[in-house]
């Protein structure tokens, strides 16, 4: 996955915005005001943090080694993922489970927002 399909990957999620509050090289995609994924879009290798269950981050960790904890993150929550390093369809699949994550965790009249058309 190139750096501007992962910048389109996670904009196509409802509400998602793409922020820079800690420089202008490191790309905070939110839903609603909550972080879901971060990555240094002109970085090589491109990796991503991405929030993940404790129990399935271990998992991951283990099976892939493309996959670590998360940098300057909660480690127990947050891996990082190197892009060239994981398939698309996992890369995918791990971002839309931060992002649901994220959402999960939103009050429940902000959940139901985001289901509206």
């Amino acid at each position: 996955m190139t750096p501007g399909e992962l910048r389109a990957f996670c904009l196509s999620f409802n509400a998602a915005v793409e922020e820079f509050p800690f420089n202008p090289e490191t790309s905070v995609f939110k839903v609603l005001g909550k972080v879901f994924a971060l990555s240094a879009l002109d970085a090589s290798p491109l990796k991503v943090n991405l929030k993940c269950e404790p129990e399935q981050a271990l998992r991951l960790r283990a099976e892939h080694e493309a996959i670590v904890p998360g940098w300057h993150m909660n480690k127990r929550h947050w891996n990082t993922v190197a892009v060239a390093g994981v398939p698309d369809a996992l890369l995918r699949e791990l971002v839309e489970d931060s992002y649901d994550l994220v959402v999960a965790g939103l009050p429940r009249a902000e959940r139901l927002r985001l289901d509206r058309p």
